[in-house]
């Protein structure tokens, strides 16, 4: 799965050297999308260096304004290469300050640093009223150029500051790149108080281009070998067969209830066995529970187990987003799943309505693709022929 990028070539010359090796298809989406991204790439490299040193001095000369770079907004359906090509525009960026992540990670970073502000302030280490400024000075400092996988927005905490946050950041001269299933006119759509979310599209029209990866193949689906990690329906051969992969993953330990903290509170864990942990859908999904959680989750094992799966209907609308969440933050810490289902992953939602609805496509995906070979052989456990 994993590809050395050519650091000499633009995204569109390596695009072509991989398809003439035999590595990658033809895709002329494809090359459509990379020579945007190698305009930003050229762009980055004619900025002037500052004269003065300092953390953000690189878009500043002579105390001018920062120099404007329109970043890129890519959207699609599933599985036409967007995380590619980012990837491969990500390590030829000519920056040294640069992030790469998931927007779920981004944004529980900047909540916890939001929640450290306000604890200064309370005890008196700072007279900044208002954290975003600050914060978005220090996350500027750290990273010139943003670049986010699956760019969606769910939670409305994310919703409320993502306007205030990026104009700060977009002042400051950051670049964004991001992948998207949806198009920025869907982002938040049907979401509580969207209206006040709405300026940040207008925002991030301003300062982005915006491009559909339009690729008529899901080469997910074509690379798909399925193996039995995900078993369905949901029954006691079921259950019998995820015994058996828990016992062979654990290499027969004895497991143990674990706790993960989280400021101040923890995660409960029924049962954990070295890097494996093991959950019912309701443990993680049926609690309040939001991406940062997962993400701990997805530091601390290698291997999830997640029992009884049900189909889900417009009920369990707030299951299904902490769902869809959930399979965001294990696809991206690469932690192996094996689950029981009441169907296969493409009939899990009963109606198809709404932001879940969109974003649970992208789920769909990665649920097939964690059980493919590339994805099974991403990390340490190696004993998987169950």
């Amino acid at each position: 799965m994993e590809r050395i990028p050519d650091y000499n070539l633009s995204v569109g010359e390596e695009l072509k050297s991989l398809t003439a090796s035999g590595k990658l298809q033809a895709d002329a989406a494809q090359l459509g999308v990379a020579a945007k991204l190698d305009h930003v790439l050229s762009s980055l490299r004619d900025m002037r260096p500052a004269k003065k040193k300092s953390a953000l001095g690189w878009l500043f000369a002579r105390g001018a304004k920062p120099q404007h770079i329109r970043g890129l907004y890519v959207y699609g359906s599933v599985g036409r290469g967007k995380t590619m090509l980012m990837d491969m525009f990500f390590a030829k960026a000519p920056v040294e300050r640069k992030r790469r992540l998931h927007f779920h990670e981004f944004m529980a970073d900047v909540h916890g640093r939001i929640h450290e502000h306000r604890q200064k302030l309370k005890a008196g280490e700072t007279k900044q009223a208002d954290p975003v400024p600050p914060v978005a000075a220090a996350l500027f400092a750290e990273a010139e150029l943003l670049c986010f996988d699956e760019f969606t927005v769910t939670d409305i905490a994310d919703a409320m500051i993502l306007g205030r946050l990026f104009t700060e950041l977009f002042s400051l001269g950051c670049v964004l790149i991001a992948t998207s299933n949806v198009e920025p006119q869907n982002l938040y759509r049907e979401g509580l108080n969207r209206s006040l979310f709405l300026p940040f599209i207008a925002l991030l029209q301003e300062n982005v281009d915006v491009i559909t990866l339009d690729s008529p193949t899901d080469y997910r689906m074509e690379k798909l070998a399925s193996l039995p990690v995900y078993m369905t329906p949901a029954d006691e051969r079921a259950d019998a067969a995820m015994e058996a992969a828990w016992h062979h993953v654990t290499d027969g330990a004895k497991s143990a209830p674990d706790e993960i903290p989280m400021k101040g509170r923890s995660i409960h864990v029924p049962a954990a066995a070295g890097r494996a942990a093991r959950f019912n859908f309701n443990d993680l999904c049926a609690k309040p529970l939001g991406a940062s959680d997962f993400l701990a989750i997805a530091d601390r094992y290698d291997a999830l187990f997640i029992e009884h799966i049900p189909k889900l209907g417009p009920e369990k609308r707030n299951e299904t987003k902490r769902f869809i969440t959930l399979i965001d933050a294990l696809y991206d810490k690469s932690v192996r799943l094996y689950a029981t289902a009441a169907a296969p992953a493409e009939d899990l939602l009963t109606e198809r309505r709404g932001t879940e609805g969109f974003e649970f496509d992208r789920t769909v995906s990665r649920l097939f693709e964690m059980r493919s070979p590339d994805y099974l052989a991403l990390h340490k456990i190696e004993r998987e022929d169950v």
